[in-house]
């Protein structure tokens, strides 16, 4: 017999397990990598996209401050440029008398409470001051020497010259704007404007973010942070640094640079920095650089980027796990799948290996059950068929047992009447020969009316022996207690008393068979007063009551009760507490209510029992 190659035979369940180890691994390294992968190329992007969003926002605010400042300067700008052409400038510079000077302080000291300038100030050719805004305030700038500064000598030799420094007399930094006057054939002197920025400062403060301005030196000018004004962006040159110790116009300040270290270029004017700020720990910034227009400045603006990078970062770390953590979950539930089915497969083609050799045994095995079992099912087919004849048997049987109880009652009921009948009719016959047609007539009609109650009692006893199941129809729940009295006078004549029946309005209609009702009504009838028996104050009550789309019928009655061991199985076939009965009453009542759809219901206790038969009820049409 021809074997399967090695290579092809299956693989078994301890080899795909070693396989699905080993492959679990793998996966894990994959799925780790993966995961790390994500969070980082996460963070790059969140990093990125929140840096091009404080950059977009901080050039927006950079250039608002820009704006603020160019506003802040064109004012003060104009102003040395009408006074070197006013005419008490003039006078003041030529003439050098005391009224003429007088003047010219009172016209600057109106002038500058009309602008945002801090200081106005003329100076002679030699740099003396003559008339100043500040004349009147112990350090006013009229009688300095302003010789040595820049602005002063570049006004001389150009005409106009901007200069930032350090007050000489106020100790005070500000911008020092100055014009040259001009004479008929040479110059007169230098009118001066001093603007001081304290107030765009503090506005600036108010933003929590630091921006400062610097010149072209990279001398901070212009800062929100006070520390931090005349220190530089980079260390100055030795020359630069001689030149603005010569002129002072920084003062004593140390010039030192800025704590703003660890730049990353993110283009010409971005950059990420370190910054230490007064009272703060070392930070990263955005630092964004423009231009300030009109001027050789340029303005910084520190955007705090640590916190807002690091919860952008966060969030797209958070929202890669979101979307990577269900694809790797998913990927590994396809393993799992796939391991599995490869298992099962496995499994059952080893099991189908053992299978294989009891088939046969099975198959024959199979074969003699699925005979027993055929021959089992009409075998209880059978049954259930016999099992239906026997219950129509025994209600046949218990309906003739009552039939026999009552017969003798029956016959004594009968033969009443048939000695009545003899009797009227003897009379009726006396009468005739009297001529007496009345009472004759009289007797007649007696007559009538016995045999009438004769046939109503033998159609009653005849109806109750009939066999067999009826359909459901509406009838008379009157009717049908009156028919159970009927047949049940003759057996208990004498004892009927205790009957106390409430008759419902013949209106009233159930769903049912009269004569099938009929006989459950005299089984509980016959109970209930057999249950009296040697009692004088028994009594059975009879009741109707409707409820809702039933009729509840009520047989109560005052006996011992059922003991609870008869009780708990009142309704199985055999079980009586009776000497001579056979148990079959209650169950083939309990049969013939439930094939109209109602139940009966039983209560007992030492004070009595009580039986409820419920009925469907049949509404009015």
């Amino acid at each position: 017999m021809l074997q399967r190659p090695a290579a092809a035979l299956p693989a078994t369940p301890e080899l795909l397990t070693q396989r699905a180890r080993r492959a679990w691994l793998l996966f894990a390294a994959i799925a780790l990598a993966i995961v790390t992968a994500a969070l980082y190329a996460a963070g790059l992007y969140g990093r990125s996209t929140q840096i091009e969003a404080l950059a977009v926002q901080g050039r927006t605010d950079a250039n608002l401050k820009v704006a603020l400042l160019r506003a802040v300067l064109e004012n003060p700008r104009a102003l040395p440029l009408l006074l070197s052409e006013d005419q008490q400038v003039h006078d003041a510079l030529t003439q050098r008398s005391p009224s003429a000077i007088d003047v010219l302080n009172r016209k600057l000291e109106g002038l500058v409470s009309g602008t945002k300038a801090s200081v106005l100030y003329v100076t002679g050719t030699n740099g003396l001051a003559i008339a100043s805004s500040n004349w009147r305030e112990p350090a006013s700038f009229v009688g300095n020497d302003y010789g040595f500064r820049a602005y002063f000598s570049a006004a001389m030799q150009s005409g106009t010259a901007e200069y930032f420094a350090l007050g000489n007399v106020s100790k005070r930094p500000g911008l020092y704007i100055s014009r040259r006057v001009d004479g008929a054939s040479a110059p007169l002197g230098v009118v001066v404007v001093k603007m001081e920025f304290d107030q765009l400062e503090a506005d600036w403060r108010e933003a929590n973010r630091p921006a400062y301005v610097s010149d072209e030196h990279g001398v901070v000018l212009i800062t929100s942070v006070p520390s931090w004004r005349f220190m530089t962006t980079a260390p100055l040159a030795q020359p630069v640094l001689a030149d603005v110790r010569a002129n002072q116009q920084f003062g004593d300040a140390p010039l030192m640079p800025l704590p703003v270290t660890r730049p990353q270029a993110l283009g010409t004017d971005a950059a990420l920095v370190h910054a230490i700020t007064p009272g703060c720990s070392n930070a990263q910034y955005l630092r964004l650089s423009t231009a300030v227009p009109s001027t050789p400045w340029r303005l910084d603006y520190l955007v705090p980027a640590e916190a807002p990078i690091a919860a952008a970062q966060r969030e797209m770390r958070l929202l890669s796990l979101a979307v990577v953590v269900p694809l790797v979950a998913l990927a590994a539930y396809l393993l799992w799948r796939r391991q599995s089915g490869q298992m099962r497969i496995a499994a059952e083609q080893a099991a189908r290996a053992e299978l294989e050799r009891g088939v046969a045994e099975r198959t024959k095995d199979l074969s003699l059950a699925r005979d027993r079992l055929q021959a089992e099912i009409a075998d209880h087919r059978s049954t259930e068929a016999r099992l239906q004849g026997m219950q129509q048997e025994l209600v046949q049987a218990n309906r003739l047992a009552t039939l026999g109880q009552v017969a003798a009652g029956v016959a004594h009921e009968i033969n009443q009447p048939v000695a009545t009948i003899r009797a009227y009719a003897d009379n009726a016959r006396v009468f005739l020969e009297r001529k007496q047609v009345a009472p004759a007539e009289e007797n007649l009609s007696a007559i009538a009316a016995l045999t009438e109650r004769i046939g109503s009692i033998t159609e009653e006893l005849k109806a109750l022996a009939r066999k067999g199941r009826t359909a459901a129809e509406p009838i008379e729940l009157r009717g049908t207690i009156e028919g159970a009295v009927v047949l049940l006078r003759s057996r208990f004549a004498g004892r009927l008393d205790a009957l106390a029946i409430t008759l419902p309005p013949p209106a009233l209609k159930v769903m049912g068979n009269r004569l099938r009702l009929e006989q459950v009504l005299i089984n509980l009838f016959q109970n209930a007063l057999e249950a009296l028996e040697g009692r004088d104050d028994g009594k059975v009550e009879v009741a109707a009551a409707q409820t809702g789309d039933s009729v509840a019928l009520s047989v109560s009655d005052n006996g011992p009760g059922i003991p609870t061991a008869v009780l708990k199985s009142l309704f199985t076939p055999f079980n009586t507490s009776k000497e001579k009965g056979l148990g079959l009453g209650l169950v083939i009542s309990k049969d013939i209510v439930a094939d109209y759809g109602g139940r009966i219901e039983v209560s007992s206790d030492r004070n009595g029992t009580r039986f409820t038969v419920h009925l469907a009820k049949v509404d009015p049409a």
